[in-house]
């Protein structure tokens, strides 16, 4: 009992592992036999593993050239793009500030218009208002003139007589031929 612990192994292991063991005899361990093979290997396909590897290598070559390149035109892509994109954002900011300066300007226009359809009918209402003032003045000095006339007219009825009344119309005419003698 070493270090506190105990291995328990049992018979059967230990007839396998005396077989195993390490055979010190070159003749029978084929190292010979192993050595020849090898050596032909490298005799007869010393070229064509040339040729392979040369193969393989022109292979990767062409490969990452092959990448290389696709990376360049990636790359020159990408550039393009990025320069498309900011082209886009110039154009886009210049179409919002135009759409933004036309919206103000259309504001402002309609603004205007409102303020001379709004004078014009400010205008429109203080003419009427003027119209309807000398309109109802007129009515009012015809009624009080026909209303007067009246009156007059009964006046005089009543109190002229028909010789007064004769030289009221002799009056008048002598008025009327001095003022046709004078417009002549």
């Amino acid at each position: 009992m070493e270090n506190g612990t105990d291995f328990v192994v049992s018979q059967k292991f230990w007839t396998l592992a005396n077989s195993f063991g390490l055979n010190t005899n070159i003749l029978e361990t084929n190292l010979i036999n192993l050595g020849v093979v090898l050596g032909l290997l490298v005799y007869f396909g010393k070229g064509s593993l040339s040729n392979l590897l040369k193969s393989r290598k022109l292979t990767i070559l062409n490969t990452i050239r092959d990448a290389e390149e696709r990376y360049k035109e990636a790359t020159y892509k990408l550039e393009q793009a990025k320069t498309r994109l900011q082209q886009a954002k110039i154009k886009a900011d210049n179409i919002r500030i135009s759409g933004l300066s036309q919206m103000d300007k259309e504001k402002k226009d309609l603004i205007d218009a409102a303020d001379e359809d709004s004078k014009r009918l400010e205008d429109s209402k203080n003419a009427t208002i003027r119209f309807e003032k000398q309109r109802a003045i007129e009515q009012v000095r015809q009624q009080v003139s026909r209303l007067a006339l009246e009156r007059a007219l009964e006046t005089l009825k009543n109190c002229l007589n028909s010789e007064l009344h004769l030289r009221m119309i002799d009056h008048n005419i002598g008025l009327l031929r001095a003022m046709e003698s004078t417009i002549e």
